[in-house]
């Protein structure tokens, strides 16, 4: 949990709101207040942003930087909520953008080395022609029951964590962000047709430590 001690000192004392402590007027109707307050944001919201994050980052400082940067970014951009939203998805929305951001840059400065490593990561998965060197088994029982369970979960992070970053990356992009292969594939700087082949890598290699680690 980060409510208390680490997020305390994120948002200074006074808001920065010329309206008034906690309120905005929304554009579509002037005479309503909208409730905005950036004194209950740590409280309400700091741990949901920052398990959103972690979940997408596998990066810990990652993600309590980029929650801290939303916080300061809302603050600044308080002139900016309508209150077509509440509180919550309009900051999950900026974090978001700050997630995208995060990846794109870490894809810039990603090395040559690193790429090695991940190369020498998949040899012992697939074959050079790209085919598995042994291929996974089939899942007992019903496979969307078993994601409801909270165990899964646990195990999927650690999984994720173990992937090379691209990897983890472009698959947090696509199926925790929802975004599409063209829109991936700039962010992280492959071509489609790559990205494709790394989704697909991705996806197999998260079932394969899955067998090994949590399904019975």
């Amino acid at each position: 949990m980060r409510t208390g001690g680490f997020w305390r000192n994120i948002l200074p004392v006074k808001s920065h709101n010329p309206i008034g402590a906690g309120e905005m007027v929304d554009q579509g109707n002037p005479t309503r207040l909208q409730a905005a307050n950036p004194q209950s944001w740590v409280e309400q919201h700091g741990d949901y942003l920052f398990r959103y994050a972690l979940r997408r980052l596998q990066d810990r400082q990652a993600a309590e930087d980029l929650v801290q940067e939303t916080f300061l970014a809302g603050l600044h951009g308080l002139e900016d909520f309508q209150g077509r939203s509440n509180e919550r998805t309009w900051l999950l929305a900026i974090l978001k953008h700050k997630i995208i951001d995060y990846i794109r840059k870490a894809s810039k400065e990603r090395s040559l080395r690193e790429d090695k490593d991940a190369e020498e990561f998949l040899e012992h998965f697939f074959k050079p022609d790209g085919t598995w060197a042994v291929r996974p088994s089939r899942w007992p029982g019903n496979p969307l029951k078993k994601v409801e369970q909270g165990e899964f979960w646990k195990v999927f992070q650690i999984c994720l964590k173990q992937l090379p970053e691209r990897m983890a990356h472009a698959f947090a992009l696509r199926e925790l962000e929802g975004l599409g292969i063209d829109e991936i594939s700039k962010v992280l700087r492959v071509t489609a047709n790559n990205m494709s082949v790394i989704l697909y890598r991705a996806r197999a290699l998260l079932r394969h430590c899955l067998e090994k680690n949590w399904s019975t």
